[in-house]
């Protein structure tokens, strides 16, 4: 195919957090950027705001990510595939997990991830300087209670990443690997608890937890280095957070 000049990305899970923060950095950077989500409502608006192509799928259907690769291929081609999407779903332990819950997880996380990266690689490959960006979670690399399907589903997703690169390296596609520690986000808590409070107290007495902002920021620099730069595995947290079990909540 053809490519249009310039950078161009598919961003998924850009209808909130750090999807949509995504889209809106890289469209200030004056990337044409596709946003992907299945809230059609929300992509529209941002659309409006930034100028991305606003395409409303569910990343685990094929017959739609079929549909947003022609799209794509119609509207010029991509150099940078960017997996944002992704999400947790309760904090049972093991013994009392809820299949649906870890069902959805793996789907979302790890079967989303392929399915976008299988269907973008043959055009990444013929671009010549392709990218993929998969954002896991530090929990991908240190369990803890409560999470045994949220850090199952991270650490798949986390293996693939690291598969795919020594995979397509021979075919010049990087792939970037960025691990968030502690992000407050406007659903991300919301949706695994259920409850506003709930999700609130997740970031209680932590001075300043990235935003969502602040991570998009990290993802655009690694997609923006010269292609021969490979930031592999980045790891991000607030200084509040020395690691995944010690964080300084501080109280009045």
């Amino acid at each position: 195919m053809t490519f249009q000049q310039g950078r161009a990305a598919v961003v998924t899970g850009a209808s909130t957090g750090i999807g949509e923060a995504t889209v809106r950095r890289l469209a200030a950077d004056g990337w044409r950027v596709w946003a992907v989500a299945r809230r059609a409502e929300r992509l529209a608006a941002l659309a409006d705001q930034t100028g991305a192509t606003a395409v409303a799928l569910d990343i685990t259907d094929d017959d739609g990510v079929a549909r947003l690769v022609q799209q794509v291929t119609a509207g010029g081609g991509i150099d940078t595939l960017i997996n944002i999407a992704g999400g947790a779903r309760g904090t049972d332990w093991v013994a009392d997990a809820k299949t649906e819950d870890w069902e959805w997880m793996y789907e979302v996380n790890v079967v989303g991830t392929m399915k976008l990266t299988r269907a973008f690689l043959p055009m990444l490959r013929e671009h010549g300087t392709g990218t993929v960006l998969n954002l896991t979670s530090t929990a991908a690399t240190a369990s803890y209670e409560g999470g045994g399907g949220y850090n199952a589903a991270k650490a798949a997703q986390r293996a693939m990443t690291r598969a795919l690169r020594l995979e397509e390296v021979e075919n010049n596609v990087r792939v970037v690997e960025v691990l968030p520690g502690m992000v407050h986000t406007e659903e991300f808590s919301l949706n695994r608890l259920g409850d506003k409070g709930a999700a609130e107290n997740v970031y209680a007495g932590v001075e300043k937890p990235l935003t969502a902002a602040d991570v998009a920021d990290v993802v655009a620099y690694a997609v923006s280095v010269p292609h021969h730069v490979n930031l592999d595995e980045i790891v991000v947290r607030p200084v509040a957070q020395a690691a995944a079990h010690k964080v300084i909540r501080r109280t009045n």
